[in-house]
């Protein structure tokens, strides 16, 4: 039977709109978790920006406490000088660098959360 002329299918063919890669799709969690070279890359960049926080946190509070025995020797007042500047010059300090560090830590490994999530 020869097919009439309205009944013809035309098919229209485009560039797809959206692209699924299902093969060779770049994973850097996965990366990480199979501990290739660049999932070592990242581990290792998180944990050089953690030392470079601890690093400094350290100099800050080697610089706070250090001349703190000198400045101890130096005074002639006594025992009760020495625990106000231990109590109100030194530990409030002390723990704002601690919430410094803590919040900076955490955002090292935010970033390297957010380099490696799959979107």
């Amino acid at each position: 039977m020869p097919q009439d002329p309205t009944e013809r299918r035309v098919v229209v063919t485009g560039v797809p709109r959206r692209t699924h890669r299902t093969s060779g799709y770049y994973r850097p969690r996965t990366e990480i978790d199979e501990q290739t070279t660049l999932g070592h890359t990242y581990v290792r960049s998180l944990m050089r920006s953690q030392l470079r926080v601890a690093l400094a946190v350290f100099a800050v509070l080697v610089l706070l406490v250090g001349p703190l025995p000198l400045v101890f020797a130096a005074m002639q007042d006594g025992a009760s000088l020495e625990w106000a500047v231990l109590g109100f010059c030194v530990y409030p300090p002390l723990v704002l660098l601690a919430r410094w560090y803590v919040r900076r830590a955490e955002r090292n490994e935010k970033d390297l959360v957010r380099l490696v999530e799959d979107r």
